[in-house]
């Protein structure tokens, strides 16, 4: 069906020429004659940011963008335009600063970058403005289409579905000329209908069209099947691409979206780590390596460079603050690990008797021993940041060397986690705006009676928009909550700790521990209530670890709370101005 794909207008056709050929480790050699490229569109920063407690800044989201680029994906999802300022203002940045990236990108084009919209032109609009920056740019729409949904949420009718599909899609596509549909809960729609709803799409002008099992309700050989019949019997389905968005609810997403590419889909919606709201999403570690350990197997083949996969999955793993289960396919702890004797025996002997995936592969190192310390300057510091996939301004490097010197008076070894953790620390101090700043802690205990402690905890803080410091010393049951009471006395914000947990980095007695907090505003009746912030810190000393992540927290809900006001104030002022 895609013999004709160069006819399609925008990215989408560029997006499906002939394969290029590399020798760069990680990329599969030239396919055979016949093999389609499968377009890698990666939605971790929009699907994956709906995880529940997960809140990136503008410059995580960058950052990570910047990485999926030098991973070799082809379209990055970067938000939702229309939910926030802050979205927008993310994908838009994205879209200017990463947009135009080439380098390590084995086929020289640029990342495209996609928003988010509904079926609604201020939807479309908003996109559009959000990221038209990018040299290749896409609006992803969507619109619910099973019987649930149409009956429950949006109260429409079958022909006023297809009306909304047809008349929106063809004022994106008067604006943009990459234009992506997703019927929402496709899983779940009846088939006949489904027909006709891409066919309208594809008339009005999609190039695109996504497939979601929205709730993870299928099982591999009925989304094949679904996806086989759309294509099919599907009016004009041969001027478009056919997509993959698989939700794990059943643990069956990447056996889900490997059935649709047998089917016929040649792009797939995948997130790192699979992350993604419920559940989560598809994972692209497990799609692209399962075309990597059998690519005879497939009619496909993909441009993602697989040795930048941990990379990735580290900072993202840390920047969300959602971390990955030891025993991950591909990316866990123990996915290269063997306990067994046996087993043991057998990797010692010929690595390949029990390892399909050669660690390297996917960037796993024997020895993730820095070779750096304590004497080691801003340039070295930099470059071993930059190998992790941490590109830092000078101000932000200037932080990451001063905690990094720090670390190495207090422990003699230091190695690429303990990199990853000052990194994270660092971006996740960075809001942009006010915020404020910790500058030190004390805390220590007297004993009460046998069996109780009472702990008085001293903190240091610069406020916003004073540059002289405040002290508070407030005395409590624990270290810990002596020390966030100490804060809240401080900065005067009532919110309330939702979750509270420290992990340790590294093994040893020296290893940084690092703490991720969640709070949410107290008021039930507040504009942001419902909404989770969380903050991240790590130190060896795990209060001063504790004191990082409550006050990034705080910080990221300031910032969140200071945009929603600025944003109330300009809709105020524009109905004042229309009256």
């Amino acid at each position: 069906m895609f013999s004709s794909v160069a006819s399609v207008r925008g990215g989408v056709a560029q997006l499906c020429r002939p394969w290029l050929g590399s020798t760069v480790r990680g990329l599969a050699s030239a396919p055979p004659a016949g093999k389609e490229r499968l377009i890698i569109f990666d939605t971790t920063l929009r699907d994956g940011e709906q995880s529940p407690g997960v809140s990136l800044t503008v410059p995580e989201k960058v950052l990570v963008a910047k990485q999926l680029s030098h991973l070799g994906v082809d379209v990055c999802e970067a938000g939702f335009p229309i939910a926030s300022e802050g979205d927008f203002e993310a994908v838009s940045t994205v879209a200017r600063e990463v947009g135009s990236l080439t380098e390590g990108r084995v086929d020289g084009e640029t990342m495209a970058i996609c928003g988010l919209a509904r079926a609604k032109t201020s939807d479309i609009d908003r996109c559009f403005e959000a990221v038209c920056a990018a040299p290749r740019h896409r609006i992803h729409m969507f619109l619910a289409t099973s019987d649930i949904h149409l009956e429950h949420k949006l109260q429409i009718t079958r022909e006023q579905c297809l009306r909304q599909i047809s008349d929106m899609v063809a004022y994106g596509k008067s604006i943009c000329g990459d234009i992506e549909f997703s019927p929402e809960d496709a899983g779940r729609t009846d088939l006949e209908f489904l027909t006709e709803a891409l066919a309208v799409a594809i008339e009005a002008g999609a190039t695109t069209l996504n497939i979601p099992d929205t709730v993870g309700y299928n099982l591999p050989q009925h989304y094949g099947d679904r996806i086989k019949y759309l294509i099919d019997n599907t009016k004009g389905s041969e001027k478009a691409v056919f997509s993959a968005h698989c939700h794990n609810d059943l643990g069956l997403a990447t056996a889900n979206t490997i059935a649709g590419i047998h089917a016929g889909c040649r792009q797939a919606e995948v997130t790192i780590n699979g992350i993604g709201e419920r559940a989560g999403n598809t994972a692209l570690e497990e799609v692209v390596m399962a075309l990597r350990v059998h690519p005879s197997e497939f009619p496909v083949y993909c441009n993602v460079n697989s040795t930048h996969i941990t990379s990735i999955s580290h900072a993202v793993a840390r920047l969300t603050r959602m971390t990955v289960q030891p025993n991950k396919a591909i990316v866990g702890a123990n996915a290269f690990r063997h306990e067994s004797g046996i087993h043991q025996d057998g990797v010692l002997k010929e690595k390949s008797t029990y390892e399909i995936i050669r660690p390297e592969d996917v960037g796993v190192s024997d020895d993730n021993l820095l070779t750096l310390g304590k004497l080691s300057g801003k340039a070295a510091i930099g470059v071993s940041l930059s190998k992790l996939g941490y590109d830092m301004d000078d101000e932000m490097l200037s932080l990451a060397v001063k905690d990094f010197k720090r670390l190495a008076d207090q422990k003699r070894n230091l190695t690429d986690g303990d990199l990853h953790a000052i990194a994270s620390t660092v971006m996740k101090s960075a809001v942009d705006g006010p915020r404020w700043q910790l500058l030190g802690i004390g805390s220590f205990s007297t004993m009460q009676e046998p069996g109780a402690t009472q702990s008085t905890a001293t903190i240091t803080l610069k406020a916003p928009h004073d540059e002289k410091p405040v002290t508070a010393a407030v005395a409590s049951t624990g270290s810990v909550d002596a020390l966030y009471a100490a804060i809240d006395s401080i900065v005067h914000e009532d919110v309330v700790l939702t979750d509270y947990r420290i992990e340790s980095i590294s093994p040893g007695k020296d290893a940084m521990g690092e703490v991720t907090v969640t709070i949410t505003p107290a008021e039930s009746d507040h504009a942001l209530a419902n909404k989770t912030f969380s903050g991240y810190g790590a130190d060896t000393d795990v209060l001063i670890a504790s004191a990082r992540a409550y006050v990034n927290a705080i910080n990221n809900y300031l910032h969140m709370k200071n945009h929603t006001q600025t944003s109330q104030e300009a809709k105020a002022a524009a109905q004042a101005a229309s009256v």
